[in-house]
């Protein structure tokens, strides 16, 4: 079914979450696109099986997608599969979200309509009016900091780079040359942002409140937060060709 609004789901073992998340996400997106949005579940081979719980919902609902991967490559492989999945069945809009229910299901309405007037959607933890709930004082500031490095050595003037809840437009992730994304963790999301700037395309931040899961386990470790403070230098260094639709 051809459909203008996508939503990626990246998941390795959310049996825990994923019907819920999936049903709250379609209520939603029912109102802000009805009749044309598509969700895609991209289920990196969860043995506690995340993918087959998708598979019988997406029996059930024609909107409702799942694309198995045998192997867990990490959050950005999941992402770029999910991206040119959607491309290539016409998607205007494409949208990131987390599957544990630490991003508000609702936003998503929020997001979309503000991508009506700008070409990447970022919904900010550090802007005002956003905020975090439920983590620790170490959390907070590894990831508070984690988006000041990558602002200060990148030069960006975007408060949360490191936040996977967005909205893309079309042209946004087909100018920024998905091929050649490196990063694998959460430095994902540095890097897109990153490209979308230097692009010259408009990014505008709408303030959300994050939430820690409630059930399942997080997927961060030391190793993905050192793979983001090591590849964020390199990111400075890194040319896109694409052109800004609003320069």
């Amino acid at each position: 079914m051809p459909a203008a609004v996508w939503l990626i789901l990246p998941t390795y073992d959310e049996a825990e979450n994923i019907a819920a998340i999936v049903a709250a996400a379609r209520a939603v997106l029912e109102q802000a696109a009805p009749g044309d949005h598509r969700i895609l579940v991209v289920d990196d081979g969860s043995p506690d099986g995340t993918g087959d719980i998708v598979a019988a919902i997406a029996g059930e609902h024609d909107d409702v997608e799942v694309l198995h991967r045998t192997m867990r490559e990490g959050l950005g492989p999941a992402y770029l599969a999910g991206f040119a999945h959607a491309l290539g069945r016409g998607a205007q809009f494409v949208m990131e979200m987390d599957a544990d229910f630490s991003h508000d299901p609702a936003d998503l309405a929020r997001l979309l309509a503000a991508a009506r007037d700008a070409d990447l959607v970022l919904g900010s933890r550090y802007v005002a009016g956003g905020g975090v709930t439920d983590w620790g004082r170490i959390r907070r500031f590894v990831s508070r900091g984690g988006s000041w490095y990558a602002r200060i050595v990148l030069g960006l003037d975007v408060r949360d780079l490191t936040g996977g809840y967005k909205c893309f437009r079309r042209e946004v992730l087909e100018a920024i040359d998905l091929p050649t994304v490196r990063s694998r963790g959460y430095a994902f999301q540095v890097e897109l942002t990153h490209r979308a700037v230097q692009a010259g395309f408009r990014v505008v931040e709408l303030p959300i409140v994050f939430r820690d899961r409630a059930l399942g386990h997080s997927k961060m470790s030391w190793r993905i937060a050192g793979e983001a403070a090591l590849l964020v230098p390199q990111l400075r260094f890194c040319r896109t060709s694409g052109q800004g639709r609003r320069g």
